[in-house]
Order: structure tokens, then C-alpha cells, then sequence
């Protein structure tokens, strides 16, 4: 069975409905999530973010029930092994340009590695050239310049930031009140999703912002092959409307993530006994009850 757009889903679709598929065949699936605005709420400073509180064991019981579970983000290998290594997931960073590996280091993507020069050349440069209330935040192979705590500042560091971009070689990614420069290697989250959904039967991915729309599109491609691929959108007053739009079940925040991922938990064993059905912070919302 696959998913199919958000548009040809019969409205009577329950997300028991949409984990049923997961749940029948824990070996086939694949659980695969976003981190930023996901697994944690959206914080001033990017250093202070932090995951919900039980997130990281969700993940370990993901990964010991299913085929995959996972974290695919713009954050470094460094900080999600920080955070979830150790757990026996796959944790993929800067948008597919890092990977962790087995023992925990931060292996680059091919032809990624030769660009660092570069994109320290571009931090230096964003923190010459653009006001002091305006954030560059160094990630190795990558450098998001952030607007966020000065969103007047936005229009200034996007004429930046394409321009350093057309000069450095760099490939300008705008994201959420920030614009990133990274290295043109042709990685991105649905790449990632795309090798770990290779011959799988069912995959999941849980995002809420532009740069999680490759995995929507690795998805669609999966489910024209055969596979049930199932689209979370995590909604918050930022979340871009075409990544909602095309979300199979849309949850309420980082706690509706969650509440979702430990859904597909139930009957496994908890610090207390098996997990039940509803057991979490907050019940998750389908499209409807979403909006």
C-alpha cells in the first residue's frame, strides 16, 4: 500500500490508521525525523537547543523495534552524536553532508570535505560584513547566518549571502529566518531518505520546515515504487504552508512529534510496563483536528 497525496486521502483516515502499516511490520519500516522544530522547540540562540525530554529514548526503542529509525538534520554530526549516539541510529547531519559513524565521529559526504576552507572564508566574512545583532553560526562544512532575534536585518543578509554565494561557489539554502552556504554537493535530506528507504516497505519522515520538503519528495518517489511512505508535518506558526499542505497528518509541535513517534511504541516495554495507546505529552492531530 502507499500513501498517497494529502488531497487523495479519505478524510475518515485516523493516524492509527496511518501507523498501522509500521506497526504490522517493524522490520520493513524505516522512522525518520527532522530535529530543529521537531524533536525540539525553535530557540533564540541555536546552542541552547535542546531535545524534549524522553525523545532520545523514543528513538532508541524505534531503533531496537524497526528496520531504521533516525534523526536527518542541519545540524552537525557532532551535535546529534552529542545528543542520540550511542542509541543505534542513524544520525545524518548538515543535510546529509555528515553522517555518524559507528563509533561516533563525523564522516563527511564525498567531495564535501575540499569546501571547508571556503565556508570558513564565508563566516569570516558574515561576521565583517553584516551587523553584530545578526548571528553566524559556524557548522564545519556549512554557515547559517541567522535573523531570527532581528528579523529587519532578513532582506540585508539575503542580498549577503546570494552574493557571497555567486562569488565563493557556495549554494545559498534560505531557511527559516536564516540563509545557510554550503558546499555544491549534490546531498540533501531526501538523499538520505532515499538510501535508507531503498528497498524498504514502509518509511516515515517527521519534518516542519523548507529544507525537509526533499524528504517529502524522496517519499513521493518511494510510494510511486511501492512503498508505503507516510508524511509528517509538524505544525508551529512558522512551518511553511506547501510543507503542511503536503503532509499525510500534520501533529501540534515538537510534543505532537513525540506523542506520534511513541505511538509507534505501543506494546513495547517502558521503564513502567508496556506503552499504551495514547501514552505520551499530548495526543497526536490528524490534518483535521490539526487546522
Amino acid at each position: 500500500m502507499a500513501v498517497g497525496s494529502p488531497a487523495e486521502l479519505p478524510s475518515s483516515l485516523s493516524v492509527t490508521d496511518l501507523l498501522a502499516p509500521f506497526r504490522s511490520d517493524p522490520p520493513g519500516s524505516a522512522i525518520l525525523c527532522d530535529f530543529d522544530g521537531t524533536l525540539a522547540p525553535i530557540v533564540d540562540d541555536p546552542a541552547a537547543a535542546r531535545p524534549l525530554a524522553g525523545a532520545a529514548a523514543t528513538l532508541a526503542g524505534l531503533a531496537r523495534r524497526y528496520g531504521c529509525a533516525g534523526v536527518i538534520s542541519g545540524r552537525p554530526a557532532g551535535f546529534l552524536a552529542a545528543h542520540f549516539g550511542g542509541r543505534g541510529l542513524l544520525l545524518s547531519g548538515l543535510y546529509g553532508l555528515e553522517e555518524v559513524d559507528a563509533g561516533g565521529a563525523g564522516r563527511a559526504a564525498a567531495g564535501a570535505e575540499r569546501w571547508r576552507p571556503a565556508v570558513e572564508a564565508a563566516a569570516r566574512a558574515a561576521e565583517a560584513d553584516l551587523p553584530a545583532d545578526v548571528g553566524v553560526e559556524r557548522k564545519g562544512l556549512s554557515v547559517t547566518v541567522h535573523y531570527r532575534t532581528s528579523p529587519a536585518q532578513g532582506p540585508a543578509v539575503a542580498r549577503w549571502a546570494a552574493a557571497h554565494a555567486a562569488a565563493s561557489g557556495l549554494v545559498l539554502h534560505p531557511a527559516r529566518m536564516s540563509c545557510e552556504l554550503r558546499p555544491p554537493v549534490r546531498r540533501d535530506k531526501g538523499t538520505v531518505v532515499a538510501e535508507v528507504g531503498a528497498g524498504r516497505r514502509q518509511v516515515c519522515f517527521l519534518g516542519d520546515d523548507l529544507g525537509d520538503l526533499s524528504a517529502f519528495d524522496a517519499l513521493d518517489r518511494l510510494a510511486a515504487a511501492g512503498a508505503t511512505a507516510l508524511r509528517v508535518g509538524v505544525a508551529s506558526r512558522e512551518a511553511p504552508a506547501e510543507l503542511l499542505d503536503r503532509a499525510d497528518t500534520v501533529v501540534d509541535g515538537p510534543a505532537g512529534a513525540l506523542t506520534l513517534l511513541r505511538a509507534l511504541l505501543v506494546g513495547e516495554q517502558g521503564p513502567s510496563g508496556p506503552l499504551s495507546e495514547g501514552q505520551g505529552p499530548s495526543g497526536p492531530l490528524s490534518r483535521e483536528q490539526a487546522f
